[in-house]
């Protein structure tokens, strides 16, 4: 429950002096490289370990958080190309956290940033800064660190991301400026500042509503009252079609459909039929793609 705590009481944190001990991510970075012809993966392996040390050693606030509060994170990165020193590739964020009172964890980001590219020397030394933009890559980094630490602290409280939304949108005007790709407003509905805008424009802000119901008041209900917990999660998906009303496209439907979609086939494989009902006809007219797992929903009961 510190995590809530926390997040209430995250900007008066931030403003004090005192650093708290602990980084808040724990990131396993990994790099793959074999599609990149002609070059010495030598240079992957040390990058690797330097993202590694960067996004576990780095503290992005002043929160405290054990040893086993840290969130747990990937980064797995696929370059294709490496070419006069800039690698071009894609980038797969991955991030859970626990569901109280079980073994078990939720995935809250499963997304696939599909516009890498950065200038890197072997051993460039990956320096974080606030208030300017050291590089592309840790300005990448600087990004999806705060969107995983501003999701996470949404799950634990309504509205609790703010401080890092706040700090990923500092990252996303700092890089607009650059002109470096996959920062640019309207520039593609999957880029770096369509994810920010799905969290934080007005029209398509009910996904952190959402974010709080599903996991604070569903999941984590669900070992005491599986009942109570799934009917929050469905009087949770309810903000979906009011969503896809306004922005059909938005990136964060796709966040949601890749992070969730598999995890409510077994939330609801205890449900009533109504409950299975009602999920589906939420769900099959925003990703008429996905039939065959949201049918799953409708028609998979354990007895």
């Amino acid at each position: 429950m510190k995590k809530i705590v926390v997040a209430i009481l995250l900007s008066a944190i931030a403003l004090s002096p005192f650093r708290a001990a602990g980084e808040e991510l724990a990131c396993k970075v990994e790099i793959n490289a074999d599609q990149v012809e002609g070059s010495s993966k030598q240079v992957f392996q040390t990058l690797e370990a330097a993202i590694n040390e960067y996004m576990n050693n780095t503290r992005w606030s002043n929160a405290q958080f054990a040893v086993n509060e840290k969130i747990e994170c990937r980064l797995f990165f696929t370059f294709k190309t490496y070419i006069d020193g800039v690698m071009k590739g894609d980038l797969q964020i991955q991030s859970t956290r626990p569901v109280y009172n079980s073994s078990y964890t939720t995935t809250l980001i499963n997304f696939k940033d599909t516009k890498i590219e950065f200038a890197y020397t072997e051993n460039d030394p990956l320096r974080f800064s606030e208030t300017t933009m050291e590089s592309q890559l840790t300005a990448i980094l600087n990004f999806y660190a705060y969107m995983i630490l501003a999701i996470d602290f949404d799950s634990f409280s309504l509205y609790g991301g703010d401080f890092f939304y706040d700090k990923a949108s500092n990252v996303v005007q700092m890089a607009q400026s650059s002109g470096e790709v996959g920062w640019k407003a309207f520039e593609d509905t999957k880029n770096r500042s369509a994810v920010l805008n799905a969290f934080t424009e007005p029209a398509t802000k009910g996904f952190r509503d959402m974010i709080y119901q599903y996991h604070r008041n569903g999941l984590d209900e669900m070992a005491l009252s599986p009942d109570k917990g799934r009917a929050a999660i469905t009087a949770s998906l309810d903000y979906l079609p009011k969503i896809h009303d306004v922005a059909p496209m938005s990136v964060g439907l796709s966040i949601f459909k890749d992070s969730k979609l598999d995890e409510l086939v077994n939330v609801y494989s205890k449900a009533t039929q109504s409950e299975r009902d009602k999920a589906y006809d939420i769900l099959q007219p925003i990703y008429p793609s996905e039939s065959d797992r949201i049918t799953k929903i409708k028609t998979s009961s354990e007895k």
